[in-house]
């Protein structure tokens, strides 16, 4: 059985040798999933160590790593399928693979290709995305857009989060090539509208709250139970048309 407890222990160290250099971004104790492939190979779901991706599908095909007992999770190239286990079985599989990658105890036979070989790829199938407003500031800049300084805030802000229902297609992989959306436009001065490309795309930087297990048709999700259902965050650039 994994040791849970030691997944996020600062001194640990692994075998691969990049992954303990000062100032990595994935060390033994920051193991974020992804989707590659290598050259004209298929998607691959892996693990950054270092400066390396650890093979989780090749890992998997050998038996060597069993989430949830099945032999299938990451067979499919994307990560939704090990989302959609238990809470507990994300924990076990994290602590099984810092386990294979300790440098005490660790296999240093596992299937690695470095990162510079490796094409990234979207890791997760987007059902759905909803965008929040994560702070007053944030808000009341946007309502001053859309409305006028003294009407910001809308009045039901301050009591729960204001979220809406976002195009969950466009959702892709960094490095994938942004186009500006096409559609109505009309200026202050301007008599009629015109169609074009838009002239006001507007990027902000977002922390994204990726939901793993779902939950039956009209029963909500309490707050305390969050821990069970968020099986990890990203970091993405968020582009709207204002005008």
């Amino acid at each position: 059985m994994p040791n849970l407890n030691d997944t996020h222990d600062p001194a640990r160290k692994s075998w691969v040798e990049s992954a303990n250099t000062a100032g990595t971004d994935f060390p033994i104790q920051n193991l974020p999933y992804g989707v590659f492939s290598v050259g004209e190979g298929q998607k691959r779901v892996g693990v950054a160590i270092g400066d390396h991706i650890l093979d989780l599908t090749m890992l998997e095909a050998a038996g060597q790593l069993t989430p949830g007992g099945s032999g299938k999770v990451f067979a499919d190239g994307v990560v939704n399928p090990l989302m959609a286990l238990p809470q507990k079985v994300w924990s076990e599989t994290r602590a099984a693979i810092a386990d294979l990658l300790d440098a005490d105890g660790g296999d240093r036979s596992l299937p690695l290709v470095a990162q510079v070989e490796a094409d990234l790829h979207l890791p997760i199938f987007v059902r759905s995305y909803t965008d929040f407003y994560a702070s007053k500031e944030h808000a009341t800049n946007v309502g001053t857009m859309f409305r006028d300084p003294n009407n910001a805030l809308m009045s039901n802000w301050l009591h729960i989060p204001i979220g809406y229902n976002g195009r969950a297609s466009t959702v892709v992989a960094s490095g994938t090539p942004i186009h500006r959306p096409n559609g109505q436009l009309k200026g202050p001065q301007d008599k009629v509208p015109s169609f074009g490309a838009c002239q006001k795309l507007d990027i902000e930087l977002e922390l994204g709250a990726i939901v793993g297990t779902s939950n039956a048709m009209g029963t909500p999700v309490n707050a305390a139970d969050a821990y069970d259902n968020i099986f990890g965050y990203v970091l993405l650039n968020d582009w709207s048309a204002r005008d």
